[in-house]
Protein backbone atom coordinates (compact mmCIF):
# COMPACT_ATOMS: atom_id res chain seq x y z
CA UNK A 1 0.00 0.00 0.00
CA UNK A 2 1.15 3.37 -0.27
CA UNK A 3 3.09 5.02 2.53
CA UNK A 4 0.73 6.35 4.98
CA UNK A 5 1.31 8.87 7.94
CA UNK A 6 0.21 7.00 11.43
CA UNK A 7 -0.13 7.78 14.98
CA UNK A 8 0.91 4.83 17.18
CA UNK A 9 -1.07 4.72 20.42
CA UNK A 10 0.37 2.92 22.89
CA UNK A 11 0.50 2.72 26.72
CA UNK A 12 3.24 5.65 28.06
CA UNK A 13 5.16 2.84 30.12
CA UNK A 14 5.66 0.29 26.92
CA UNK A 15 7.00 3.32 24.29
CA UNK A 16 9.85 1.88 23.10
CA UNK A 17 13.22 3.34 23.30
CA UNK A 18 15.15 4.89 20.09
CA UNK A 19 18.27 3.12 20.75
CA UNK A 20 17.69 -0.54 21.59
CA UNK A 21 21.56 -1.09 21.40
CA UNK A 22 22.34 -4.01 24.27
CA UNK A 23 18.43 -4.21 25.08
CA UNK A 24 16.88 -8.22 24.66
CA UNK A 25 13.52 -6.86 22.54
CA UNK A 26 12.67 -10.69 22.46
CA UNK A 27 12.27 -10.38 26.46
CA UNK A 28 11.02 -6.78 26.50
CA UNK A 29 7.62 -6.05 27.72
CA UNK A 30 7.17 -3.48 24.63
CA UNK A 31 8.07 -6.17 21.93
CA UNK A 32 4.81 -5.65 20.35
CA UNK A 33 4.90 -2.31 20.23
CA UNK A 34 8.20 -1.92 18.91
CA UNK A 35 8.05 -4.72 16.22
CA UNK A 36 4.61 -3.03 14.86
CA UNK A 37 5.99 0.25 15.08
CA UNK A 38 9.52 -0.23 13.22
CA UNK A 39 8.04 -2.77 10.15
CA UNK A 40 5.34 0.05 9.70
CA UNK A 41 9.00 2.65 9.68
CA UNK A 42 10.72 -0.03 7.50
CA UNK A 43 7.29 -0.45 4.72
CA UNK A 44 8.09 3.07 3.98
CA UNK A 45 5.58 4.49 6.77
CA UNK A 46 6.10 8.24 8.52
CA UNK A 47 5.25 7.01 12.07
CA UNK A 48 4.91 9.32 15.00
CA UNK A 49 4.53 7.52 18.67
CA UNK A 50 2.36 9.04 21.26
CA UNK A 51 2.18 7.26 25.08
CA UNK A 52 -0.82 7.48 26.56
CA UNK A 53 -1.97 6.97 30.56
CA UNK A 54 -5.17 8.98 31.85
CA UNK A 55 -5.47 11.44 29.73
CA UNK A 56 -6.17 12.00 25.99
CA UNK A 57 -5.59 15.58 25.37
CA UNK A 58 -2.49 14.74 23.80
CA UNK A 59 -3.78 12.83 20.93
CA UNK A 60 -5.74 16.17 19.80
CA UNK A 61 -2.74 18.01 20.15
CA UNK A 62 -0.66 15.90 18.39
CA UNK A 63 -2.71 15.11 15.30
CA UNK A 64 -3.51 18.52 15.01
CA UNK A 65 0.40 18.53 14.77
CA UNK A 66 1.11 15.53 12.75
CA UNK A 67 -2.15 15.32 10.48
CA UNK A 68 -2.15 11.59 10.51
CA UNK A 69 -4.07 9.81 8.30
CA UNK A 70 -5.20 6.97 10.60
CA UNK A 71 -4.25 6.27 14.26
CA UNK A 72 -2.63 2.40 14.74
CA UNK A 73 -4.57 1.85 18.10
CA UNK A 74 -2.21 -0.20 20.63
CA UNK A 75 -3.85 0.71 23.62
CA UNK A 76 -5.57 -2.15 25.49
CA UNK A 77 -6.83 -0.03 28.63
CA UNK A 78 -6.81 3.45 29.79
CA UNK A 79 -5.74 4.51 33.16
CA UNK A 80 -5.09 0.89 33.64
CA UNK A 81 -9.15 -0.12 33.48
CA UNK A 82 -9.18 -2.63 30.99
CA UNK A 83 -12.84 -1.92 29.81
CA UNK A 84 -12.16 1.39 29.23
CA UNK A 85 -10.38 0.64 26.00
CA UNK A 86 -13.64 1.44 24.26
CA UNK A 87 -13.56 4.91 25.13
CA UNK A 88 -10.53 5.34 23.55
CA UNK A 89 -11.40 4.26 20.23
CA UNK A 90 -15.10 6.53 20.92
CA UNK A 91 -12.54 9.52 21.36
CA UNK A 92 -11.24 8.69 17.67
CA UNK A 93 -14.58 8.84 16.08
CA UNK A 94 -15.33 11.87 17.94
CA UNK A 95 -11.93 13.68 16.08
CA UNK A 96 -12.88 12.30 12.89
CA UNK A 97 -9.60 10.34 13.07
CA UNK A 98 -9.60 6.70 10.99
CA UNK A 99 -7.61 3.79 13.13
CA UNK A 100 -6.86 0.27 13.27
CA UNK A 101 -8.55 -2.45 14.93
CA UNK A 102 -11.99 -2.87 16.59
CA UNK A 103 -15.06 -0.60 16.83
CA UNK A 104 -16.33 0.71 20.00
CA UNK A 105 -19.25 -1.64 19.81
CA UNK A 106 -17.75 -4.60 19.15
CA UNK A 107 -14.79 -4.25 21.92
CA UNK A 108 -18.10 -3.63 24.97
CA UNK A 109 -19.66 -6.80 23.56
CA UNK A 110 -16.45 -8.78 23.46
CA UNK A 111 -14.69 -7.47 26.82
CA UNK A 112 -18.28 -8.62 28.67
CA UNK A 113 -17.81 -12.65 28.60
CA UNK A 114 -21.08 -13.36 29.82
CA UNK A 115 -22.60 -11.05 27.30
CA UNK A 116 -20.81 -12.26 24.54
CA UNK A 117 -22.10 -15.29 25.11
CA UNK A 118 -25.41 -14.79 25.64
CA UNK A 119 -24.71 -13.06 22.15
CA UNK A 120 -22.84 -16.31 20.75
CA UNK A 121 -25.57 -18.94 22.60
CA UNK A 122 -28.83 -16.29 20.59
CA UNK A 123 -27.17 -16.83 17.15
CA UNK A 124 -26.80 -20.37 17.71
CA UNK A 125 -23.08 -20.90 18.28
CA UNK A 126 -22.42 -23.44 20.86
CA UNK A 127 -20.57 -21.71 23.99
CA UNK A 128 -20.15 -23.68 27.12
CA UNK A 129 -22.62 -23.69 30.28
CA UNK A 130 -22.05 -20.24 32.76
CA UNK A 131 -23.25 -18.47 35.65
CA UNK A 132 -21.98 -14.94 36.87
CA UNK A 133 -21.20 -14.35 40.34
CA UNK A 134 -21.13 -10.76 40.81
CA UNK A 135 -18.76 -8.88 43.89
CA UNK A 136 -20.00 -9.37 47.30
CA UNK A 137 -22.52 -12.60 45.78
CA UNK A 138 -21.52 -16.34 46.50
CA UNK A 139 -22.05 -19.11 43.90
CA UNK A 140 -25.12 -20.65 43.23
CA UNK A 141 -25.10 -22.94 40.62
CA UNK A 142 -28.22 -24.38 38.30
CA UNK A 143 -28.93 -28.15 37.32
CA UNK A 144 -26.70 -27.24 34.20
CA UNK A 145 -23.51 -26.59 35.87
CA UNK A 146 -21.85 -29.69 36.73
CA UNK A 147 -18.20 -30.26 38.07
CA UNK A 148 -15.28 -29.24 37.19
CA UNK A 149 -15.32 -25.81 36.72
CA UNK A 150 -13.57 -22.94 35.61
CA UNK A 151 -13.45 -19.91 37.46
CA UNK A 152 -12.10 -16.54 35.55
CA UNK A 153 -12.92 -12.68 35.73
CA UNK A 154 -15.43 -11.36 33.97
CA UNK A 155 -13.50 -9.14 32.35
CA UNK A 156 -10.22 -9.08 32.53
CA UNK A 157 -8.02 -10.93 29.49
CA UNK A 158 -4.43 -12.21 28.81
CA UNK A 159 -5.46 -15.07 31.26
CA UNK A 160 -5.46 -12.57 33.77
CA UNK A 161 -5.94 -14.55 37.28
CA UNK A 162 -6.19 -17.88 35.61
CA UNK A 163 -3.70 -20.63 37.49
CA UNK A 164 -4.15 -24.10 38.11
CA UNK A 165 -6.03 -23.26 40.81
CA UNK A 166 -8.74 -21.68 38.42
CA UNK A 167 -10.22 -24.96 37.72
CA UNK A 168 -12.63 -26.39 40.66
CA UNK A 169 -13.69 -29.59 41.51
CA UNK A 170 -16.01 -29.03 44.58
CA UNK A 171 -18.23 -26.16 46.37
CA UNK A 172 -15.54 -25.44 48.52
CA UNK A 173 -12.89 -24.91 45.79
CA UNK A 174 -15.61 -22.82 43.69
CA UNK A 175 -16.33 -20.40 47.08
CA UNK A 176 -12.71 -20.24 47.39
CA UNK A 177 -11.85 -19.20 43.22
CA UNK A 178 -14.68 -16.88 43.36
CA UNK A 179 -13.53 -14.56 46.22
CA UNK A 180 -9.90 -14.77 44.94
CA UNK A 181 -11.76 -13.50 41.74
CA UNK A 182 -12.87 -10.73 43.31
CA UNK A 183 -10.68 -9.72 46.28
CA UNK A 184 -7.34 -9.97 43.60
CA UNK A 185 -8.84 -8.61 40.66
CA UNK A 186 -11.66 -6.50 41.99
CA UNK A 187 -14.21 -7.61 38.95
CA UNK A 188 -17.43 -10.31 39.12
CA UNK A 189 -16.30 -13.70 38.52
CA UNK A 190 -17.62 -15.81 35.42
CA UNK A 191 -18.20 -19.78 36.39
CA UNK A 192 -17.76 -21.93 33.52
CA UNK A 193 -18.80 -25.43 32.62
CA UNK A 194 -15.23 -26.80 31.85
CA UNK A 195 -14.22 -28.72 28.64
CA UNK A 196 -11.85 -31.19 28.95
CA UNK A 197 -10.10 -30.86 25.69
CA UNK A 198 -7.69 -29.59 22.81
CA UNK A 199 -7.50 -25.36 23.43
CA UNK A 200 -7.77 -23.84 19.79
CA UNK A 201 -7.48 -20.09 18.27
CA UNK A 202 -8.50 -18.82 14.87
CA UNK A 203 -7.44 -15.47 13.61
CA UNK A 204 -9.66 -13.35 11.85
CA UNK A 205 -9.26 -10.50 9.98
CA UNK A 206 -11.69 -8.08 8.01
CA UNK A 207 -14.52 -5.43 8.05
CA UNK A 208 -16.91 -6.95 5.73
CA UNK A 209 -15.48 -9.80 3.88
CA UNK A 210 -13.89 -12.02 6.43
CA UNK A 211 -10.41 -14.42 6.47
CA UNK A 212 -9.72 -16.87 8.67
CA UNK A 213 -6.21 -18.14 9.55
CA UNK A 214 -5.57 -21.50 9.75
CA UNK A 215 -5.96 -22.71 13.09
CA UNK A 216 -3.59 -22.87 15.97
CA UNK A 217 -3.78 -25.26 18.95
CA UNK A 218 -2.08 -24.76 22.71
CA UNK A 219 0.25 -28.23 23.17
CA UNK A 220 1.19 -29.68 26.82
CA UNK A 221 3.27 -32.40 25.90
CA UNK A 222 5.16 -32.63 28.54
CA UNK A 223 2.30 -31.32 31.26
CA UNK A 224 2.12 -34.25 34.20
CA UNK A 225 -0.99 -36.16 34.02
CA UNK A 226 -2.34 -34.47 37.21
CA UNK A 227 -2.34 -30.98 35.97
CA UNK A 228 -5.23 -29.12 33.66
CA UNK A 229 -4.18 -28.41 30.20
CA UNK A 230 -5.33 -24.88 30.14
CA UNK A 231 -3.52 -21.46 29.39
CA UNK A 232 -2.84 -20.18 32.85
CA UNK A 233 -1.27 -16.84 33.34
CA UNK A 234 2.04 -18.53 33.78
CA UNK A 235 1.80 -20.75 30.78
CA UNK A 236 0.85 -17.72 28.54
CA UNK A 237 3.73 -15.32 29.89
CA UNK A 238 6.61 -17.48 31.47
CA UNK A 239 9.10 -18.88 28.61
CA UNK A 240 11.25 -20.84 31.26
CA UNK A 241 7.60 -22.35 32.48
CA UNK A 242 6.73 -23.33 28.88
CA UNK A 243 9.85 -24.75 27.93
CA UNK A 244 9.91 -27.05 31.17
CA UNK A 245 6.38 -28.26 30.24
CA UNK A 246 6.53 -28.84 27.07
CA UNK A 247 4.19 -25.70 25.91
CA UNK A 248 4.17 -24.40 22.39
CA UNK A 249 1.63 -23.21 20.18
CA UNK A 250 1.58 -24.46 16.58
CA UNK A 251 -0.78 -24.83 13.33
CA UNK A 252 -3.33 -27.69 14.44
CA UNK A 253 -3.35 -31.17 13.47
CA UNK A 254 -7.13 -31.20 12.13
CA UNK A 255 -8.18 -32.78 9.12
CA UNK A 256 -10.02 -30.26 6.62
CA UNK A 257 -13.79 -30.36 7.04
CA UNK A 258 -12.65 -29.81 11.07
CA UNK A 259 -10.76 -26.92 10.32
CA UNK A 260 -13.18 -25.57 8.11
CA UNK A 261 -15.85 -26.21 10.33
CA UNK A 262 -14.16 -24.09 13.19
CA UNK A 263 -12.97 -21.35 11.08
CA UNK A 264 -16.73 -20.78 10.28
CA UNK A 265 -17.70 -20.40 13.79
CA UNK A 266 -15.00 -18.17 14.70
CA UNK A 267 -16.22 -16.10 11.86
CA UNK A 268 -20.20 -16.19 12.74
CA UNK A 269 -18.45 -15.41 16.54
CA UNK A 270 -16.79 -12.28 14.67
CA UNK A 271 -19.68 -11.44 13.03
CA UNK A 272 -22.42 -12.32 15.94
CA UNK A 273 -20.28 -9.67 18.23
CA UNK A 274 -19.96 -6.72 15.54
CA UNK A 275 -16.12 -7.32 15.67
CA UNK A 276 -13.87 -5.33 12.65
CA UNK A 277 -10.72 -4.98 12.37
CA UNK A 278 -9.03 -7.96 13.25
CA UNK A 279 -9.61 -10.41 16.33
CA UNK A 280 -8.78 -13.89 17.68
CA UNK A 281 -11.44 -16.29 18.31
CA UNK A 282 -11.01 -19.06 21.75
CA UNK A 283 -12.05 -22.34 21.07
CA UNK A 284 -11.76 -25.63 23.02
CA UNK A 285 -12.52 -28.86 21.58
CA UNK A 286 -13.46 -32.06 23.71
CA UNK A 287 -13.09 -35.39 22.54
CA UNK A 288 -15.92 -35.46 20.98
CA UNK A 289 -14.93 -32.91 18.79
CA UNK A 290 -17.29 -30.86 19.47
CA UNK A 291 -16.14 -27.03 19.50
CA UNK A 292 -17.01 -24.22 22.03
CA UNK A 293 -16.25 -21.27 21.54
CA UNK A 294 -14.75 -19.70 24.81
CA UNK A 295 -14.40 -16.20 23.75
CA UNK A 296 -13.52 -13.67 21.08
CA UNK A 297 -10.42 -11.37 21.78
CA UNK A 298 -10.37 -8.04 19.51
CA UNK A 299 -7.60 -6.26 18.82
CA UNK A 300 -4.80 -9.18 19.95
CA UNK A 301 -1.07 -9.33 20.39
CA UNK A 302 -0.04 -8.39 17.21
CA UNK A 303 3.85 -8.75 17.95
CA UNK A 304 5.88 -10.89 15.62
CA UNK A 305 6.20 -14.41 16.11
CA UNK A 306 2.91 -14.52 18.06
CA UNK A 307 -0.19 -16.75 17.32
CA UNK A 308 -1.70 -14.01 15.29
CA UNK A 309 1.07 -13.46 13.12
CA UNK A 310 2.37 -16.95 13.01
CA UNK A 311 -0.84 -18.17 11.60
CA UNK A 312 -1.07 -15.43 8.93
CA UNK A 313 2.35 -16.66 7.55
CA UNK A 314 1.00 -19.82 7.34
CA UNK A 315 -1.93 -18.38 5.40
CA UNK A 316 0.71 -16.47 3.10
CA UNK A 317 0.57 -13.04 4.21
CA UNK A 318 3.98 -12.07 5.96
CA UNK A 319 3.99 -9.72 8.51
CA UNK A 320 4.99 -6.69 6.75
CA UNK A 321 1.54 -7.79 4.51
CA UNK A 322 -0.44 -8.11 7.81
CA UNK A 323 0.22 -4.38 9.13
CA UNK A 324 -0.10 -3.41 5.86
CA UNK A 325 -3.84 -5.16 5.50
CA UNK A 326 -4.68 -3.43 9.38
CA UNK A 327 -4.00 -0.68 8.44
CA UNK A 328 -5.91 -0.65 5.11
CA UNK A 329 -8.92 -2.28 7.04
CA UNK A 330 -8.82 1.07 9.34
CA UNK A 331 -8.86 3.20 6.63
CA UNK A 332 -11.99 1.71 4.95
CA UNK A 333 -13.84 1.54 8.14
CA UNK A 334 -17.19 3.80 8.47
CA UNK A 335 -18.57 4.50 12.15
CA UNK A 336 -22.27 3.70 11.57
CA UNK A 337 -23.94 7.29 11.81
CA UNK A 338 -27.49 8.24 12.05
CA UNK A 339 -29.28 11.34 11.63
Amino acid sequence: MKPTRALALVHDHLVPPDDTTGIDVLEAEWKMEYDVIETLRESGHEVRVLGIHDDLSGIRQVAGEFHPQIVFNLMEAFAGVTTFDQNVVSYLELLRLPYSGCNPRGLILARDKALSKKLLAYHRIPVPEFTVVRVGRKPVLSKRLTFPLIVKSLFFEASAGISQASVVENAEQLAKRVTFIHENLGTAAIVEQFIDGRELYVGVIGNERLEAFPVWEMSFDKMPENRWRIATERVKWSTQYQKRNGIMTAQARLDAAASERIQKVAKRAYRALDLNGYARVDVRMDEEGRAFVLEANPNPNLAYGEDFAESGEVAGVTYEKLLDRILALGLRWEPARTG
